[in-house]
């Protein structure tokens, strides 16, 4: 891989020459450092509350209501859309549902066929789009 501007030309061999001059770290024996108490500072540090704001779940991981047709399928009246490709994935493995000649192409029972506008056979790259109108919008 060359730049246009030939900066950074000829630093490999300088990087090398480095790491072999490198001196090996030092190894630590772990038993000896497991026997260590903890000092003061550290306790102290250990024991304040975290400020950190807690992240908010949103875009694909957040639950969001479903559809009938999905819900029977899912068990649940919300579900994240990641959750979601999940629980079919984990339908199609325990109703053995993948081609065994293309293992990228699943084909659909009666359950699938409904969730998946009636196609009989579906690539594993279209799940996530076909399962998209079933999750229904919110303001």
């Amino acid at each position: 891989m060359s730049t246009p501007s030939g900066f950074l030309r000829g630093t490999r061999a300088l990087f090398a020459a480095a790491a072999k001059s490198a001196a090996p770290l030092p190894k630590t024996n772990v038993a000896s450092t497991s026997s260590k108490k903890p000092t003061a500072a550290a306790a102290a540090a250990a024991a304040k509350p975290s400020k950190e704001k807690k992240a908010s779940t949103s875009g694909i991981m957040k639950p969001t209501p479903i559809s009938p047709t999905l819900q029977s399928l899912v068990g649940a009246p919300e579900i994240s859309r990641v959750g979601a490709v999940k629980k079919i994935w984990e339908y199609i493995k325990l109703h053995n549902l993948q081609n065994p000649s293309d293992k990228r192409e699943i084909i659909c029972d009666d359950k699938l066929k409904k969730l998946f506008n009636g196609q009989d056979k579906v690539g594993f790259l279209q799940i996530a789009k076909l399962l998209s109108p079933h999750f229904i919008k919110t303001v």
